[in-house]
Order: C-alpha cells, then structure tokens, then sequence
C-alpha cells in the first residue's frame, strides 16, 4: 500500500512540473525598435511590460523603462537591419519610388504617402496586397494623372509590376490626354535595390496622337538612418526614319510665255525624332518616421548631348 501512495505522489508531482514548465511563458528573444511619439527611437530585447510601462534591455545593458503613452511604434527588427559597425540602417519607407519612377516593390496595404513637387503633388494610396493606386497634378490642375501599380515576388530579392498611368487635361483642355502602360522588374529590398522599366507612351490632342517607346533605369542605396542615394532616369527611345513624300502644285513663271504655269513639286522630309532622356542623381534625407526631404539635380540627355539643368529638383514625402 505504501509503494502504490508514493507511486501516485510522484506521478502527481511529475504532472504538476509539467503542467507549470507548459504554462510558463517562454522568453521573447526578438529585438525590438520601438519608435516614441516626439520621433526618438529605442533598440533592445523586451524584458517585461504591462499596460503602463515597457521594460528593455539595450545592447549596452541597459535596462530602461518607457512608458506605454510614449509608444507610437514597435517592430521587430533583424540582424540584416544592421550594418557592419551595429548601426541600424532599416528599410527606406519610400523604396517603392524615385525621383519620376517606380519599381517592382508593392505598396504594403494601409501605407500611403504624398510626394510634394515644386510644380504639384503625388498621392498613393496602398489599397491591397501589393496593389496601390494614385493620382497626381499640378497647382493648377492641369493635367490630372491617375496611376495603378500591380506587384508579384518571383525570388526572395526580385519583384515585376505591371501598371499605368492615365491623364486629361481636365475642364481647361479637356482634348488633351495621355497614356503610359508599362513594366518593371526590380532586384533588390527596402535597403538597396535596382530596377529596369519599360512602356509606350502615347498622347492625343484633338483628332491627332503620336507615340513613343520609354525606358528608365533606378536604382537607391540607403548608406545609413538617415541618407539614401537615389538615381533616377526618363528616356524617350529614338524613333527610326521615316520618310514622307509629299507632292504639291506650285505656280512658276515660264519666260517663254511670260506666264505662270502650275507646275508638280514633290519633295521628301524626315520625321524621325532622336532620342530624349532626364538623368536625375541625387539624395534623400529621413527627417523623422515618414517623413523625408529629397533633392537631385538634373542632366538632360539630347542628341548625343548632355546638358545639365541648373534648378534643382526638389520633392518632400509625407506619410499619410
């Protein structure tokens, strides 16, 4: 009887351990950034937290208490966050667009942005997973663009996106209009990342419209929290020859019959057009989370020229 009691003891304790070692929450080992309202950030591994205050641990070992009212953000964060030296580097909120293009990466759902111009604003809008609308325009409203971005991931590091853009010259030239369907493939992350578009671009005024291939090469390096080097490239292709003839009467002056005769003048003109493209280096400064300052300075690419542009180009990004 004895033996069987102590036998049902140790089995009621060994449940027991279990039941608590089951129960026990396990340790959070993940790295944290955690973002406070006035703009200032804080890395470390989560100690413990409750409604009112959050306690981490630095890579310093520090242990700091921050009060949950002060937490606009936390994210977990990994290694390849990081640079050699242990800085934090992080993605470039904005590494779906350059200066006048855009790549393969997709608009995360619920993040959108206005890009600010000199000459207007850009707004993009993320709708759904990797899809993203727009529309863009000047300070008087001429033209109105509406653009949309479908992305797909083949690799870990390679995206492609499909989309559009669609203009009018709204109320004040409602004839005018354009169109530019077009494709991107993108290598790279948020970080670093380089991308090769393509699309045929038309536009139409009244009952006229002409057409053109365009091509762009991109690309940005973001060197630390703060700074990214951005290039960016618009390239109209040359067109290739094409020759019109056209015939028409002309009244020419005979001295034999000292009269004017109608008399047929052919002649033949070329209407192709040599290659045209921006060529805009330059950088974007992080300010604070969502917000950022770019400026570049602009080459324009003509007849086997180039011939830089003294404005600089300026643009401000704001999350939405």
């Amino acid at each position: 009887m004895k033996i069987l009691l102590l036998i049902s003891i140790s089995f009621f304790i060994s449940f027991c351990v279990h039941s608590q070692a089951d129960t026990m929450p396990k340790a959070d080992t993940n790295v944290y950034r955690i973002i406070k309202t006035d703009g200032g950030e804080l890395f470390g591994k989560i100690l413990k937290q409750d409604a009112r205050e959050v306690l981490i641990i630095t890579k310093d070992n520090r242990e700091v208490y921050i009060p949950q009212h002060v937490i606009k953000k936390m994210e977990i964060i990994d290694t390849k966050d990081f640079n050699a030296s242990g800085t934090f580097i992080g993605d470039d909120k904005f590494a779906t667009r350059y200066f006048l293009t855009t790549n393969g990466l997709p608009v995360v759902k619920g993040e959108h942005y206005v890009q600010w111009n000199l000459f207007g604003p850009d707004f993009q809008f993320g709708l759904g997973n990797n899809f993203g609308v727009g529309v863009m325009t000047s300070w008087i409203g001429i033209p109105i663009i509406g653009t949309i971005k479908k992305s797909w991931q083949l690799s870990d590091n390679a995206h492609i996106a499909l989309g559009g853009l669609l203009g009018t010259g709204t109320w004040i030239i409602p004839d005018f209009g354009g169109a530019l369907p077009f494709a991107t493939l993108s290598f790279g992350d948020r970080r670093t990342n380089i991308a090769f578009s393509s699309g045929y671009g038309a536009i139409w005024a009244g009952n006229g419209a002409e057409g053109r291939w365009i091509t762009s090469v991109a690309g940005m390096v973001k060197l630390s929290p703060k700074i990214t080097l951005v290039f960016d490239s618009f390239i109209l292709m040359p067109t290739a020859d094409d020759f019109v003839t056209t015939s028409y009467n002309q009244e020419v002056y005979n001295p034999t019959t000292m009269m004017y005769e109608s008399q047929l003048v052919t002649y033949e003109e070329n209407r192709s057009r040599p290659g045209f493209g921006l060529l805009i280096p330059g950088l974007r400064w992080h300010q604070a989370e969502g917000q950022a300052f770019q400026f570049g300075f602009t080459g324009i690419f003509y007849d086997n020229d180039i011939v830089p542009v003294p404005i600089p180009m300026v643009q401000w990004y704001r999350s939405l």
